[in-house]
């Protein structure tokens, strides 16, 4: 099955900011690569292609954007916008991946990239139905090739029903014997290391019970701890450690 979103470089000019994009392409599950005039046609041996080679070695070369997004329903273009006069709609990339997510689902979508040291001209942008820009401060818009395209690709697969799961399954609770346990053991201790007085025993009982009930140990925690301060209390106990 054809993948649905193309990735046109237009004029790019080194080949490891291609290799660097062919990467991304890979980490996020792409692999339609196409090149318009590319300055530097060495571009299929770029080392910065990391498990990526495939991409570089099936990518097609056009001589215009009329090639390379031929058969394409929605193209768009990226940009860092600048001082230009732009005659089409521009929408933050947020947008830009919803629309681009929505398209490929029925057409066949175009992602154009220009090159590293102009963009996309104006005479490029007349070929896309609307642009996208990365929310970068105005006073540094520009960025490298292949981290603009690593980008613009995780926000293509980025899923926020996914970000609202668990990342980790949270540890089991100490049971509250457990916890008696520990509160106990800890109780002795301070108990024999003169921290707490005969007067005010009571208090501390208290504020000791609380303070760990606030903790949440997990279980394994409350027996590395056991295991701690039963360790300290024998060396209270025999202090020349015999």
């Amino acid at each position: 099955m054809a993948d649905p979103l193309r990735i046109v470089l237009v004029s790019p000019r080194n080949p490891l900011n291609i290799g660097a994009v062919a990467r991304a392409m890979s980490n996020f599950g792409f692999t339609d690569l196409r090149l318009v005039k590319p300055y530097d046609l060495a571009f299929r041996e770029a080392r910065s292609a990391v498990k990526s080679a495939y991409i570089l070695q099936s990518a097609q070369v056009h001589e215009s954007i009329a090639e390379a997004v031929a058969g394409c329903t929605l193209v768009a273009g990226t940009t860092a916008v600048g001082h230009r006069d732009l005659h089409v709609p521009l929408y933050r990339l947020e947008t830009a991946g919803r629309l681009l997510r929505e398209h490929a689902v029925t057409g066949q979508t175009a992602l154009l990239f220009g090159s590293e040291k102009f963009g996309l001209s104006n005479e490029d942008m007349s070929f896309c139905h609307w642009l996208t820009r990365i929310p970068a401060r105005p006073e540094h818009g520009s960025m490298n090739l292949g981290q603009a395209a690593a980008i613009c690709l995780y926000e293509l697969r980025r899923d926020e029903s996914a970000a609202a799961l668990p990342a980790f399954s949270p540890p089991e609770a100490a049971s509250a014997e457990e916890i008696d346990r520990l509160y106990m053991v800890l109780m002795e201790l301070l108990t024999r290391s003169g921290y707490t007085q005969q007067s005010t025993s009571t208090s501390a009982e208290l504020k000791l019970r609380r303070l760990i009930n606030r903790l949440h140990i997990p279980e394994h925690d409350c027996e590395v701890l056991l295991g701690m301060l039963r360790q300290i209390l024998w060396r209270v106990d025999n202090p020349s450690g015999e």
